[in-house]
């Protein structure tokens, strides 16, 4: 059974940091690539980051760029998300996805995790 598990979301002031984590258990994690997404009330989801299979690569959303770091362990079968300089507007649920490759769509999701920041 193919599981992708979120952890780590919260309510943070603006300015703040979260590191969010994403486990996956059923598939062979190495052979994914990975990434976050976020979807806002009321919005689209959105792709926030992107990183290949063994981490050589990594892309991000325009609007997160310097603020927000992708990165994976493969031996624990995890990626993560480090969010720096957190602002009201990353308020979102943000969810974690497995896909074959860089170019197709997600093959697996986990359930999300929500993140809110606000003073």
């Amino acid at each position: 059974q193919v599981q992708l598990v979120e952890s780590g979301g919260g309510l943070v002031q603006p300015g703040g940091s979260l590191r969010l984590s994403c486990a996956g258990s059923g598939f062979i994690f190495s052979r994914y690539t990975m990434s976050w997404y976020r979807q806002a009330p009321g919005k689209e989801r959105e792709l926030v980051a992107t990183i290949t299979r063994a981490g050589g690569s990594t892309n991000y959303a325009d609007s997160v760029k310097g603020r927000f770091t992708i990165s994976r362990d493969n031996a624990k079968n995890t990626v993560y998300l480090q969010m720096n300089s957190l602002k009201p507007e990353d308020t979102a649920v943000y969810y974690c996805s497995a896909s074959s490759t860089i170019a197709t769509r997600p093959r697996y999701w986990g359930q999300g995790t929500q993140v809110t920041v606000s003073s």
